[in-house]
């Protein structure tokens, strides 16, 4: 992804809201998957993890990023943003 995909898709990700919160249990099967389902539907998510997460965000961004084949858009504080080309009928158009 180029530094002008990236900060196209910054943009877009500032008008969505959160589809995901993680909690203190971090990373489950169940996280992973909900993400996988959404990433599928909408393209760009953005995640929220919660104060009671004591995991580091770029490090959970970087392990759903690897198990969702998605890549890793930004990771702001507690906020991740992981985006997912579509194979077929893409919503989102990459500069």
């Amino acid at each position: 992804m180029t530094s002008k995909q990236r900060a196209y898709l910054k943009g877009l990700a500032m008008t969505i809201d959160p589809v995901v919160q993680i909690g203190k249990s971090s990373l489950t099967p169940e996280v992973v998957e909900s993400v996988r389902e959404a990433i599928d539907k909408r393209e760009l998510v953005k995640i929220s993890i919660l104060k009671n997460c004591f995991d580091d965000p770029k490090e959970i961004a970087n392990v759903l990023a690897q198990r969702t084949r998605s890549e890793v858009v930004q990771v702001i504080g507690k906020k991740i943003v992981l985006f997912k080309q579509a194979r077929e009928n893409s919503k989102i158009e990459l500069p």
